[in-house]
């Protein structure tokens, strides 16, 4: 993918997410993974500990690096929680590098999900 195209894609579906979830500001890249970690828990709690927000960016994390044999899920804990097993250490290194992976593989969820 070209950059500006995928300069296009993230701001894309940034502005899909901020109007969705009606609000003021863009999401960041935390923000967004935490939005995918509840999507893929399947409920809502009125509240979240700060170690269950942490915990539901890693669900999503894993969830999108799956596709490609990352992570393996496991299975769901007694309260419902996925678990995921990790298969490979990720071969992208420095943080703008894992920011772009992940970015993208966020674009290709979004598509998937029909949006």
């Amino acid at each position: 993918m070209e950059v500006w195209e995928f300069e296009f894609e993230w701001l894309q579906t940034r502005h899909y997410v901020k109007e969705t979830m009606n609000r003021d500001i863009l999401p960041d890249l935390n923000a967004i993974l935490f939005l995918i970690g509840i999507q893929e828990l399947g409920f809502v709690k009125e509240k979240f500990s700060k170690e269950e927000k942490q915990d539901l960016m890693h669900i999503a994390i894993c969830h999108l690096l799956s596709d490609d044999g990352y992570f393996e899920f496991e299975g769901r804990d007694a309260d419902g929680w996925p678990h995921w097993k990790a298969l490979r250490p990720i071969e992208v290194s420095g943080v703008k590098e894992q920011e772009r992976m992940l970015q993208e593989k966020i674009i290709k969820y979004f598509k998937v999900q029909g949006i």
